[in-house]
């Protein structure tokens, strides 16, 4: 019997030995080459940058009477088809996994290292553009626990309020730019928005502070002024070198790295360049050329050509948007406005994300409430008019440029009527912005919903899923109802139902 024990002990032995001999470089052979177990915070960053701006909301275009197409599916933002309500999900779909999940990862890695925190606060102050893009779209969201499966084990987040988002998000902000130094490591190349300058990201932090205190002024107008004090005393962008825009597209190579919106619409419909073979019917709505054309606005011939024998001709008099109301395609197609591409087409142009036209113009709203005193309301509104003429001197070689003399004949004619009352000056500030921060559609949007201007007739098309009204928010994925139920079902009960027309917090008549 001892016998028989010493030959399994043996055998046991033997077999160990010869496993560990099969393990000899298992571990190498089994690496994958083109990953890295130790993760880059700057790849990942620049990853995350691209991704956040990639999510391009062509659909807000039309909801903001901008563009409008023929075809139900396409032409949903200018129409409200309800047979493509699920046209609302990408941005939620996209974002977590992507830009969320990437800048969280980024956090993560450098928090902990205090030579690093330069670029903790550039991270953290683009998590909050990333979860305000996202709340401001669906209200109530994953905030908290969202990016967590991996780290925490949370598959299920929870929704947290938008109130309780807005805070923390003004509290990151306002952390991010005081901890902010002029020495230090930073992300510089990977920073594709201000290559590694400090002072500028600091300016952005206190622009994104400015926005989100100005979007709740209706529901709690002491915090909004508390914050929007804050944010012009810590410093906002108001030239034109600060402009928070993401660099370094280029036209050719790789779709991640052209220029997201001009990319789509491209892509979508002006490939062709013939003005006629738009694959999704798009053009320019008749809303938007009429004002600029109505206002003789120095930009029409920059932002819209219509095709003339084969050939983009930019000339003001031929220019002409056409109807949301369209449901096939119009035997005169051709002779409507679309994108100028030799501007809004070009995809090696910067992806502006917050500009000194929308500080200027929620600076003279900020004017007229008496939370500013730098300048006047009247001086700040004529600020935003001409620095939204400026940045397009960045599109194409030259085609964008305005002069000076257009920009200026265009204000002495469109000037603050500082004598009538508050709410008939900020439908000019905002009718102006609505111009003036074009092609940034979901800006737009968000102070549309808070302030009510531009004053947009809804298009009440057949078959449309609102009652003929602009919709006041985007639906959850169908996705969220089957894989985090629970969750979902807490948020709808708290905000209200799941449907286009249900007010978020900040959203209030």
């Amino acid at each position: 019997m001892k016998k028989d024990l010493r030959k399994y002990i043996i055998l046991i032995i033997a077999c160990s030995m010869g496993l560990q001999a099969c393990d000899k470089n298992f571990e190498e052979m089994n690496t994958n080459p083109n990953t890295s177990p130790n993760p880059t915070p700057a790849f990942i960053f620049t990853k995350s940058l691209l991704d956040g701006t990639g999510d391009v909301l062509n659909l807000l275009q039309g909801t903001m009477q901008y563009t409008t197409s023929y075809n139900d599916v396409a032409g949903f933002g200018a129409k409200y088809v309800l047979s493509q309500s699920q046209q609302s999900w990408p941005v939620f779909n996209n974002a977590y996994p992507r830009e969320i999940n990437e800048i969280l990862q980024v956090i993560g890695e450098v928090k902990n290292d205090a030579t690093l925190s330069n670029q903790l606060q550039c991270a953290r102050i683009w998590r909050v553009y990333c979860f305000s893009r996202i709340t401001d779209l669906y209200g109530d969201v994953p905030y908290s626990e969202a990016g967590k499966a991996f780290t925490d084990g949370i598959f299920k987040p929870k929704y947290d309020r938008q109130q309780d988002i807005y805070a923390d998000m003004l509290k990151e902000l306002d952390e991010a730019a005081t901890a902010i130094t002029t020495t230090g490591t930073t992300f510089g190349a990977a920073d594709l928005i201000y290559n590694g300058d400090m002072a500028r990201w600091k300016k952005f932090s206190y622009s994104l502070m400015l926005r989100l205190a100005m979007r709740m002024t209706k529901v709690d107008v002491a915090a909004a002024e508390t914050w929007a004090k804050k944010a012009i005393a810590g410093g906002i962008i108001i030239e034109d070198v600060d402009v928070a825009k993401v660099n370094g597209y280029v036209s050719t190579g790789q779709d991640i790295n052209k220029n997201p919106f001009a990319l789509n619409l491209y892509n979508s419909d002006y490939i062709a360049a013939n003005g006629n073979s738009n694959p999704e019917g798009g053009k320019f709505q008749d809303v938007f050329i009429n004002f600029l054309k109505t206002n003789n606005d120095p930009r029409l011939p920059v932002l819209s050509v219509v095709w003339v024998d084969g050939k983009p001709n930019s000339s003001v008099a031929i220019q002409k948007g056409m109807s949301a109301m369209l449901g096939t395609k119009p035997a005169d197609f051709v002779t409507y406005s679309e994108p100028n591409p030799a501007t809004i087409l070009q995809r090696n142009t910067p992806y502006l994300l917050l500009t000194n036209a929308e500080t200027n113009f929620l600076l003279a709203e900020a004017a007229l409430r008496g939370w500013y005193t730098g300048a006047s309301a009247s001086d700040t509104y004529e600020d935003g008019i001409s620095a939204a003429m400026r940045q397009w001197a960045q599109f194409g070689t030259g085609g964008g440029v305005i002069s000076t003399e257009q920009i200026n004949t265009y204000i002495s004619n469109h000037e603050l009527n500082t004598g009538a009352g508050i709410e008939a000056q900020l439908e000019q500030i905002y009718t102006q912005f609505w111009v003036g921060v074009y092609p940034n559609a979901t800006e737009t949007w968000n102070t549309y919903r808070r302030t009510g201007y531009p004053k947009l007739t809804p298009n009440n098309y057949v078959g449309n899923a609102t009652g003929g009204k602009i919709f006041r928010r985007f639906l959850y994925p169908a996705t969220e109802q089957n894989l985090n139920g629970e969750n979902y079902r807490a948020a709808i009960a708290r905000q209200g139902p799941d449907e286009f027309l249900t007010r978020m917090w900040w959203d209030r008549p």
